[in-house]
């Protein structure tokens, strides 16, 4: 299976990593060969149809910064040019997400898919604003669209409530998606302002360079919106959330809270509305985590309410939701050629 990488940060680099770990056991268990036959990002590109060495590649990255040097070309490939060029089957795509037209991972999603080519994206901005559309052209030219690292890292949120619940109704579902708020919001609960609890989380590293899509629920509006379409079978994007952040929470809010037995908490629902808003949740409730973990409650019609937790985002969570993506496309492509 042949793979051009769009971006390689800490996702598209952990994914490589990955690769290089487990490329025995992938293809004794699944059958599955890997090869990533193109990479680029916004500082250069690197491509080999036989298939790139990814520790070479690695090295190249950690030394100088980008992946030009890999070639030493003074020219690169741009990504539309080598997802229109050169042959692959899939397309990955890791580069930032952008909330305002999804650029540039729409246009390379887009692109791949008129082409022929699977994709599995971790980039939230394209579903966000436009998952319906998004899905009705993967089926129009006969691809799958992956996406099961765009919630809860590589907590398999997705699949569960697709594959483990089947054959059941969820009816409505709320959680704590975007573990960055849910940091701050926990130290706020041992004393801290937002402002010191905002400064503390920068330090860690979990904040987005854009603090404001933590900060004001742009990420977790966008998860909303992946679950309630996939999950939900709606058709909804980011305009049709009502979006609440975190900015206006105070230490008084926090302690109020406490006296009742609860924490606030970034929630997002989705019931009769879809809305992302700090809530006050009781302590003892399963989705009530700490830190930086990710909860989610689904309220099914026969079996009552089912609470998944784990780590919302890393570079290898997120990786390996890459890999599970990858192997289900894998089967089938596999199922469609015995057909």
């Amino acid at each position: 299976m042949r793979i051009i990488l769009s971006g390689f940060g800490v996702v598209g680099q952990s994914f490589a990593k990955l690769l290089l770990s487990r490329s025995e056991d992938l293809y004794a268990k699944h059958g599955l060969k890997p090869r990533i036959v193109g990479v680029f990002d916004s500082k250069g590109s690197a491509a080999s149809s036989a298939g790139l060495d990814l520790n070479r590649l690695l090295e190249v990255k950690k030394k100088y910064g980008n992946i030009r040097k890999y070639h030493n070309k003074e020219k690169d490939a741009n990504g539309l040019d080598m997802i229109n060029g050169m042959d692959a089957e899939v397309l990955i795509e890791t580069t930032p997400s952008n909330y305002k037209d999804a650029e540039p991972g729409m246009s390379h999603i887009v692109a791949a898919m008129k082409k022929g080519l699977h994709v599995i994206t971790v980039n939230k901005g394209p579903l966000a604003l436009a998952f319906p559309s998004l899905i009705e052209l993967a089926a129009y030219n006969q691809v799958q669209l992956k996406f099961s690292g765009t919630v809860g890292g590589g907590t398999p949120i997705l699949d569960y409530a697709k594959n483990s619940l089947r054959g059941e109704r969820i009816v409505s579902f709320q959680g704590i998606l975007n573990g960055t708020t849910n940091y701050i919001l926990t130290n706020m609960a041992t004393g801290l302002t937002f402002k010191e609890a905002l400064t503390d989380a920068k330090k860690k590293g979990y904040v987005e360079a854009d603090e404001s899509l933590d900060i004001d629920g742009f990420d977790a509006a966008a998860k909303l919106v992946i679950l309630a379409n996939w999950i939900m079978d709606m058709k909804v994007t980011m305009k049709d959330i009502n979006r609440t952040g975190i900015r206006d929470v105070t230490t008084s809010d926090i302690k109020k809270a406490a006296s009742h037995n609860c924490a606030v908490k970034l929630v997002a629902s989705c019931d009769r509305d879809l809305i992302v808003s700090p809530r006050e949740i009781p302590i003892d409730d399963p989705m009530c985590v700490n830190g930086t973990l990710n909860a989610i409650t689904f309220n099914s019609e026969h079996s009552g309410q089912q609470t998944i937790t784990g780590r919302g985002a890393g570079g290898i969570e997120t990786a390996s939701s890459i890999l599970r993506d990858l192997l289900d496309i894998k089967q089938e492509m596999s199922r469609i050629e015995i057909a």
